[in-house]
């Protein structure tokens, strides 16, 4: 295969004092004829090749039919009012919704909202009341997304946009008037290249200038910090985490509204995740991995909320619970056993176990809501590998399950059969992984196999509806799913043991493919018959699974975060990636054999998690009313309350493989060494 030939520059930097050759930079202007022309050329390479494939057609079309299958979220329901997004047949980007009885309106469609399909809806929070809906949109894919706030009678945006409120939360007072959000400070009223840092939380009033809303929290703490509010239906208990970067622990505060405005610490300075609300019965209901690595509910009360006064409603068990949701006298708790969802009922009293509701099979909970103020129902979000997002309302009286909104232009898989599998890794350690393979057809290492894993930043790889992993086996494909450590799948401890244990990720990945290989059987009287145009061809799991070696370029990650941590030395980091994603011997080569090709790196514009010896609010800090002298003393943290959740980012980086000495030297290099990200 001839490619295009293309120029090299005689192009060399010094950057934080290393050399880096840059021969290409050329391509980097999208405008210029010679971008152009390489492009066309490449593309009319690709053209040749892909558009001889047998079976191309029909591939595309089947993928086209699954892909419309959609989507639906679950709702959030404010009085007679249902809030969810659904995305049909045909639709870029999901639609947000209200449902009010039998009836359903748009109340808003990204895609009418540009010309270029490019404004995106990040999130969105109805109002105590469902009268109102304050809401993120971003640009082009910038991810800046900016806050409004629409009547959602009329449909007419009322208040907005506020700028600078990219992964910022929000909470509702009761009224509508008032609301608690996080907001960057300007760029003028930080250092240089720090405007992606300082966030803090504000008290806004609709049609207020934002630039003089009141600090309500974060002054003088990390830079890096993340914070999510949340309110109490009635106003009363204003609850606030804190969180270094996506550190897998946060600081809790709480907040008496109606009281001494005293802010107190739930937990502070301790290694643990715990986040959670105060709910309908007034008591603090909070989800915490603090002595439970697979967490556990506990409920306490608002006014003394420190760990010493928790009292165990849902104590720590085989499930790893993800989830909540408080109705008029019940529990319901949302998590996964092995990965595989699941929905217990308790008793609010004692926390005993009800009921688990009987969930269709082998899949993901995508979250359970119920009403703020109590009530007999439940919503709950589900998904499978055949099944598209749906939702189910739940009626906790009787114990019935029924489906409240399926996603809009399902389509049957044909005969796709999953189920999980269970191995030992090198050191003994059993892992499991889903595998999907078409029915009647043997799933044994002899078919053409994709192995995936992650196993880091605490991500869960559970069954989820896949329009191109559904294309393959259809086919005649295997698709394996490692839950290798590092993920969420088995806890806290399964998610450090990514980075604690030697080889990690990488060794469970390596044993994987091992598995999979010695299930290569061979059908009686020699060779398998010629596939029909379209089916999937080879056998065997593929090689840049299958061996341990090409696994290492996985690894950096975690020194990265190290170095981050111990020398304060962000560019330098940011550098030594750049090296290892892209080293200069294989610019225009064919990777070795063995290299793992392409590997998905989920970033999330996040710094790396640093734990820092900064002062923080402390037992005995105030909350004081606006304009109070008091608020400008030592230590003291504002509150002008005096009365009374997240988007995603991504992209990808290619990773070379080639020999051990090779990756050495590379590691070498880059002045990092070959240990897991945790």
């Amino acid at each position: 295969m001839d490619y295009p030939q293309a120029r090299r520059l005689d192009l060399v930097e010094q950057v934080h004092g290393t050399e880096v050759a840059d021969p290409y930079r050329w391509l980097e202007d999208p405008g210029s004829a010679e971008t152009a022309a390489w492009s066309a050329t490449q593309d009319e390479l690709a053209r040749r090749l892909l558009d001889g494939l047998p079976g191309r057609e029909g591939l595309r079309a089947r993928l086209g039919e699954l892909l419309a299958a959609g989507l639906a979220s679950v709702p959030e329901v404010r009085g007679r009012r249902a809030f969810f997004t659904r995305r049909g047949p045909g639709q870029e980007h999901a639609v947000l919704l209200v449902r009010e009885g039998d009836t359903e309106r748009v109340l808003i469609d990204p895609s009418t909202l540009s010309d270029d399909d490019t404004v995106t809806l990040d999130g969105w929070v109805p109002s105590v009341e469902g009268d109102r809906l304050a809401y993120w949109l971003s640009q082009g894919g910038d991810e800046e997304a900016s806050l409004s706030v629409m009547d959602v009678a009329s449909g007419e945006v009322i208040d907005g946009p506020i700028d600078r409120t990219r992964y910022c939360p929000l909470a509702w007072l009761p009224g509508g008037e008032r609301f608690c959000y996080g907001r960057r400070l300007p760029p003028d009223a930080v250092p240089q290249d720090e405007d992606r840092f300082h966030r803090r939380l504000w008290l806004h009033r609709i049609g207020d200038d934002p630039d003089g809303d009141e600090l309500v929290f974060g002054e003088g703490r990390d830079k890096t910090e993340y914070h999510s509010v949340e309110i109490s239906h009635e106003g009363r208990w204003l609850v606030i985490g804190a969180a270094l970067g996506t550190a897998p622990r946060n600081d809790l505060y709480v907040a008496d509204l109606a009281g001494d405005l005293v802010l107190r610490p739930v937990q502070e300075g301790l290694d643990a995740s715990t986040y959670g609300q105060v709910a309908h019965d007034g008591r603090l209901y909070l989800r915490t991995n603090l002595g439970a690595a697979r967490f556990r509910v506990v409920v306490a009360d608002p006014a003394r909320p420190e760990p010493l006064g928790w009292r165990d409603l849902v104590p720590e068990g085989e499930t790893v619970i993800e989830d909540f949701a408080v109705t008029g006298d019940a529990l319901l708790v949302a998590g996964t056993r092995h990965a595989v969802g699941r929905v217990s009922v308790h008793d609010l009293a004692d926390g005993a176990v009800r009921a688990e509701v009987e969930l269709p099979g082998l899949g993901s909970v995508r979250g359970v809501t119920a009403r703020p103020d109590g009530g007999d129902e439940a919503w709950i979000g589900w998904t499978d590998f055949t099944t598209p997002p749906r939702v189910y309302r739940y009626a906790v009286g009787s114990g019935t399950l029924e489906l409240w909104m399926d996603a809009p232009g399902r389509v049957e898989a044909k005969g796709v059969v999953a189920r999980q599998e269970s191995y030992r890794s090198a050191d003994g350690t059993e892992v499991r992984m889903f595998v999907l393979h078409r029915e009647g057809l043997a799933a044994d290492g002899g078919r053409p196999t994709i192995l995936y894993g992650y196993g880091g930043f605490n991500i869960a790889l559970t069954p989820e509806y896949s329009a191109s992993i559904l294309a393959w086996v259809e086919r005649g494909g295997v698709y394996a799913i490692a839950n290798l450590r590092g993920g969420s799948e088995e806890g806290e401890a399964w998610h450090r043991a990514g980075g604690a244990a030697p080889g990690g990720a990488g060794l469970d990945l390596a044993a994987a493919a091992r598995h999979r290989r010695r299930l290569q059987r061979r059908p009686a009287g020699g060779r398998r018959p010629d596939p029909a145009p379209g089916a999937v061809r080879g056998g065997g799991v593929q090689r840049a699974a299958a061996g341990h070696g090409p696994l290492r370029a996985l690894r950096p990650r975690r020194d990265l975060e190290r170095r981050v941590r111990a020398r304060r030395r962000p560019d330098r980091v940011r550098l030594a990636l750049c090296l290892l994603a892209v080293p200069p011997r294989h610019h225009g080569q064919r990777l070795p054999g063995g290299a793992v090709q392409r590997v998905r790196v989920r970033h999330e514009g996040r710094p790396a998690p640093r734990p820092q010896a900064l002062r923080r609010p402390a037992v005995g800090d105030h909350l004081v009313p606006a304009g109070d002298p008091a608020a400008r003393g030592p230590g003291g943290a504002r509150c002008p309350l005096g009365q009374p959740h997240r988007r995603p980012g991504g992209r990808h980086l290619e990773l070379p493989g080639g020999s051990a000495r090779s990756r050495a030297r590379l590691r070498r290099r880059a002045g990092i060494t070959p240990s897991n990200f945790r």
